[in-house]
């Protein structure tokens, strides 16, 4: 039999044979008492002192539990301060002759409101980041030149067929003193064998006299990662599943008994 009891100074556990049967020691059937304060001594006795198998038995054991040994110190300083999810980098990589090409997301931004809430204040974005080879599976990220996917062109990608083209345009320091002195321009165009597309990056950098072209071929297998992956992450960089996490049955109770004709109510009675 094993009672286990917890409490503010420490914890109790008591052990019996459940069955009697004959041993030359009389204190296996001699229940048990151990008890601690958590301060790394556990004491042995047993419960009934009086027995004639007490005097077999030694009336008192201390036994050293060393249990902080069961957390590293890492984990114990998680536990006090909070765990927290750590930081993950993750992307998707296409290497070829010309260049490689690297696509990881971006999250979305977010400000602190008067109440408590929070409100999206900037969508995230996905990053592409394009180098030219220097060499035989070698490519010079020094050189690299990147350009940012917001969700609504990453929803032109998701849509494009096997023939079809676009392309985007982005300037940096538009609305700034040095609007229009940066260009990029990115064209997504179907390979003339059907095998997928071409993605052509042209900068052109006034301010530092540069003019960059590089383009990398992509597969159509290489497309069809690159359009799971952004069907998957939109959500994501749109904020939505930080608000559905945070959704309450309370919330819609209260949102209700505000406002009886809300706007959801409006739209369906139509």
């Amino acid at each position: 039999m094993l009672n286990l009891s917890l409490s503010p100074a420490g914890f109790s556990v008591k052990l019996q044979n459940p069955t009697k049967t004959s041993s030359p020691y009389p204190y296996h059937h001699q229940p048990l008492s151990f008890s601690s304060s958590f301060n790394n001594t556990i004491l042995i006795s047993p419960l009934n002192s009086n027995t004639k198998s007490s005097k077999a038995f030694p009336r008192n054991l201390s036994l050293t539990c060393r249990h902080s040994e069961h957390f590293e110190p890492q984990q114990q300083q998680q536990l006090q301060q909070g765990a927290s999810t750590p930081k993950v980098y993750v992307g998707y990589s296409i290497y070829k002759g010309k260049a490689a090409l690297t696509v990881d997301p971006r999250p979305p931004e977010f400000s602190p409101l008067d109440s408590g809430a929070f409100k999206l204040s900037r969508e995230g974005f996905v990053l592409l980041q394009f180098a030219p080879a220097a060499g035989v599976r070698q490519y010079d990220w020094g050189r690299k030149q990147v350009f940012s996917l917001s969700v609504t062109e990453m929803g032109s990608l998701i849509s494009l067929g096997a023939k079809d083209s676009c392309e985007f345009f982005h300037d940096p320091n538009k609305g700034r003193s040095d609007e229009g002195k940066v260009r990029k321009v990115l064209k997504v165009e179907p390979l003339p064998d059907g095998s997928g597309h071409f993605f052509n990056l042209s900068v052109q950098n006034k301010l530092i006299n540069l003019d960059e072209n590089i383009y990398i071929p992509v597969t159509k297998a290489e497309f069809a990662v690159l359009v799971s992956a952004f069907n998957f992450v939109v959500p994501y960089l749109l904020g939505w599943h930080t608000a559905v996490n945070s959704f309450k049955p309370e919330d819609a109770s209260r949102s209700n008994n505000a406002n009886p004709r809300s706007g959801a109510d409006l739209e369906w009675s139509r």
